[in-house]
C-alpha cells in the first residue's frame, strides 16, 4: 500500500476502521477538548498556552495530511481536488480554526486577535472525529427534505397558535398591568415555548380561552416534535447497519487480498 493511501486510512477511519485510525481520532478529540477548555475561563493561565499549542499544531498536520489525499475523496481528478479541497465546508472550518494559533507567535500577530472567535468553530471538527456525531449528520443530510418539511410545518402550527392566542388572550396581566401579549413577537415566543414544550413560564395565558388554547397547543406539540426524533432513530439505526456491513466487506477484501 503507498503511504498515501496509509494516510487516507489514517484521517478517513470510517473508510478502515484500525486501532492506528482510531487513535488519530482520539488525539484530534483531545486536541479539539484542549483547544476549547480556554473559552471557558475568564482568566487566561499560562498553561492554556501550551494547550493551544498542541492542539493548533495537530490542527495544521490534519489540515495538510487530508488536502494531501484529498483526491481519494473527491470525484474529480487528482489536479482539480487538490485545488478545489481548501474551498470545501469542513476544510474552511479547519482553516478558519487554525487562525488561532497565530495568537501564539508573537505580538506582531496581534491583529489576528479577533480569531480567538474562531475557536468556536473548532466545535464542528467534533463531528469529524466522532463516529456517532458523523452518522448523524450524514442521517440529516440525506433526510434534509423530510425534515425540512417538518420544520416548515412547526413554523406554520407556531405561527397559528401565535395568532389565536394573540387575538383570544385579552386579559391583563394582573404582574404588569398591561395586556399579556403586547405585541406579536410575544405570542409568537409563547408558541415556539409551549410547541417544544419548554415552559420557560414567564409568559402564559390568564384566561379560559387562552389555557384551553395552551393545552391543545401542547398536545400538538409533542406530536409534532416527535416527527424529527423518529426519522432521525431511524436513520441513524439504517446508516449503523450499512456501516458495519461495510466494515465487514472491507475486512474480507483485505483478508482476501493479502
Amino acid at each position: 500500500m503507498k503511504l498515501r493511501e496509509k494516510i487516507y486510512d489514517l484521517v478517513e477511519p470510517r473508510r478502515i476502521d484500525t486501532h492506528k485510525a482510531r487513535t488519530y481520532d482520539s488525539i484530534m478529540l483531545l486536541a479539539v477538548d484542549l483547544s476549547l477548555l480556554p473559552l471557558m475561563f475568564r482568566t487566561q493561565y499560562e498553561i492554556f498556552w501550551y494547550f493551544d499549542l498542541f492542539s493548533g499544531v495537530c490542527f495544521i498536520v490534519d489540515y495538510l495530511l487530508r488536502w494531501l489525499t484529498a483526491d481519494f475523496k473527491s470525484k474529480h481528478n487528482k489536479i482539480v481536488a487538490f485545488i478545489l479541497y481548501p474551498f470545501t465546508p469542513m476544510a474552511i472550518i479547519d482553516m478558519l480554526s487554525i487562525l488561532p494559533v497565530f495568537n501564539l507567535l508573537g505580538p506582531s500577530f496581534k491583529m489576528f486577535r479577533v480569531s480567538r472567535l474562531f475557536k468556536l468553530l473548532r466545535i464542528f471538527k467534533v463531528i469529524r472525529y466522532y463516529e456517532p456525531l458523523a452518522i448523524i449528520h450524514r442521517v440529516i443530510r440525506k433526510q434534509g427534505s423530510v425534515l425540512l418539511t417538518v420544520l416548515w410545518l412547526a413554523l406554520f402550527y407556531i405561527f397559528i397558535t401565535a395568532l389565536i392566542m394573540f387575538n383570544a388572550e385579552e386579559d391583563i396581566n394582573p404582574a404588569t398591568g398591561q395586556l399579556l401579549f403586547d405585541n406579536f413577537f410575544d405570542a409568537f415566543y409563547w408558541a415556539a415555548c409551549t410547541l417544544t414544550t419548554v415552559g420557560y413560564g414567564d409568559i402564559y395565558p390568564i384566561s379560559s380561552i387562552g389555557r384551553v388554547i395552551s393545552i391543545i397547543s401542547s398536545i400538538v406539540g409533542i406530536a409534532i416534535i416527535a416527527l424529527p426524533s423518529g426519522i432521525i432513530t431511524a436513520g441513524y439505526m439504517d446508516e449503523v447497519k450499512k456501516r458495519n456491513e461495510q466494515k465487514q466487506e472491507e475486512v474480507k477484501t483485505e483478508n482476501h487480498s493479502s
